[in-house]
This record gives structure tokens, C-alpha cells and sequence, in this order.
């Protein structure tokens, strides 16, 4: 049993840096060819609605900063 949740707890490590990496790549195609995905547009939109909450939503980006290991 231990090493099932081992393997999808790593499957779910991997899925999640294959996500950020492709919101970073998306960033960096909506820089160089206007945003024709509308990546940017979409984390302006997360950031405007975190600040649009004020302290409850610094709060909840603190929580999800604190969920995630530094490597």
C-alpha cells in the first residue's frame, strides 16, 4: 500500500512541475507573440481577484506558497 501512494504521490510531483513548466512557457509565448493563448491574460486575472479579496486572499497565496517544498 505504501508504495502505490509512493508511486502517485511522485506521478503527481511529476504532473505539477510538467504544469508550472508549461504556464512559464506560455508566459514566454504570450511575451514574444502578443499572448495569442491568453496565458497572460489569465494570470493577470488570478492576481486581480487575490487582490481583489485583500488579506483573505494573501492569505490563502501564503497557504498554497507553504504546500509546496523548495527545491
Amino acid at each position: 500500500m505504501n508504495d502505490a501512494i509512493a508511486k502517485l504521490t511522485g506521478w503527481i510531483a511529476k504532473l505539477t512541475d510538467l504544469l508550472i513548466s508549461l504556464v512559464v512557457l506560455g508566459i514566454i509565448v504570450g511575451i514574444l507573440f502578443n499572448d495569442p493563448f491568453g496565458v497572460i491574460a489569465g494570470v493577470g486575472n488570478l492576481f486581480s481577484q487575490i487582490g481583489d479579496n485583500g488579506l483573505a486572499g494573501l492569505l490563502v497565496l501564503y497557504l498554497i506558497y507553504m504546500m509546496y517544498p523548495n527545491k
